[in-house]
């Protein structure tokens, strides 16, 4: 069991070890689920069989020993040294092999449901969603808002709540599902959404935004026009709203409206892109996706809609900032 717990452990590091230097493509929640699996099984083992073995090995010490002090006893030998007491503690514990499997149990175990069922961590890697987002903000995913959905093959389980306009969701990138990106809401299905000369339009509506302060960029040391922005809510095409939500958004005056070498993407047919932007209608089961920072996001103008298997979750809190603690809070 020793050489075949030390292949398996090889087997996880060299998974982990090409993963993060690029050699393969990766996939933690399978990682996740295999390491739940097999220290599964090392638990159940250990419960039911190397632990009682272990027991019952020490309980046959301590009988030796009673018996070898009986044997003394009878030879009229009073004063002995028979002490097995660290020789039981060490027949007991645990051995590396099963330390490190069935050890790390109860903790992987957790890890797992929690990641996979209820909140799941991410790191902001772009500006595509400043100023809401910052690049280094590290952020929590609602994993359940949406429904319930079994780990790696994102089967939905549960109805949860609707998705709505203005949420921002984690979802994975439909060119390479792989990799999980982060994008806002705009069009929910049967709507049709336009971006033309940088003002948002839902089935025929301009959606209303107010000039705010110039948003300065760190990275570019340089002031960014910024808007806020009010997004009709619903769950389906509608033009009467009453309900908005608020969120910020900024557009760089020095990028042009048009919307440059967009990919080949399913469904678009339903795009007629122009040199003032881009007017999409939004299949049944898909979503149109936009990020904040709309001169500088790859989103579904670029790479098209995202489909309803897609979703990964409500991105809602912001937990840490290594950076900048002022972040740290809930988000729309």
């Amino acid at each position: 069991m020793p050489t075949l717990t030390a292949f398996v452990l090889a087997a996880f590091v060299g998974y982990a070890a090409t993963w993060y230097l690029g050699m393969l493509e990766g996939n933690f929640a399978f990682l996740m689920l295999m390491a739940t699996i097999v220290t599964g099984i090392y638990w159940l083992a250990e419960q039911f069989y190397f632990l009682p073995q272990r027991h019952q090995a020490a309980q046959r010490l301590e009988l030796d020993a009673a018996n070898r002090r009986a044997e003394l006893d009878k030879l009229g030998i009073v004063k002995n040294d028979v002490d097995v007491s660290q020789a039981r503690e060490r027949l007991i514990m645990q051995p590396w092999w099963l330390d490190w499997t069935a050890g790390l149990f109860p903790v992987i175990a957790v890890v797992f449901i929690l990641r996979s069922f209820l909140f799941e961590p991410f790191k902001i890697p772009s500006g595509s969603m400043i100023p809401t987002l910052w690049v280094g903000d590290l952020i929590l995913v609602n994993k359940f808002h949406y429904g319930v959905r079994l780990p790696v093959i994102n089967l939905k389980v549960t109805d949860g709540n609707p998705v709505e306009r203005g949420d921002v969701m984690v979802f994975r990138y439909p060119p390479k599902p792989s990799l999980d990106y982060i994008k806002r809401v705009i069009g929910l299905p049967g709507d049709e959404v336009a971006y033309l000369n940088k003002q948002l339009t839902i089935n025929g509506q301009p959606v209303p935004k107010t000039p705010l302060p110039d948003f300065f960029e760190e990275d570019s040391l340089r002031y960014i026009k910024q808007f806020e922005e009010r997004i009709p809510l619903g769950d389906k095409a509608q033009t009467n709203v009453t309900d908005f939500r608020l969120h910020r958004l900024l557009n760089d005056a020095d990028r042009p409206a048009f919307v440059p070498g967009a990919d080949e993407f399913v469904f678009k047919d339903n795009c007629r892109y122009t040199v003032e932007g881009v007017t999409c209608k939004v299949p049944a089961g898909h979503y149109f996706m936009m990020g904040d920072n709309r001169d500088n996001s790859l989103d579904s103008r670029y790479w098209g809609f995202v489909p309803e298997k897609n979703i990964v979750g409500k991105a809602f809190f912001v937990w840490m900032n290594f950076g900048n603690l002022k972040r740290i809070g809930a988000f729309d």
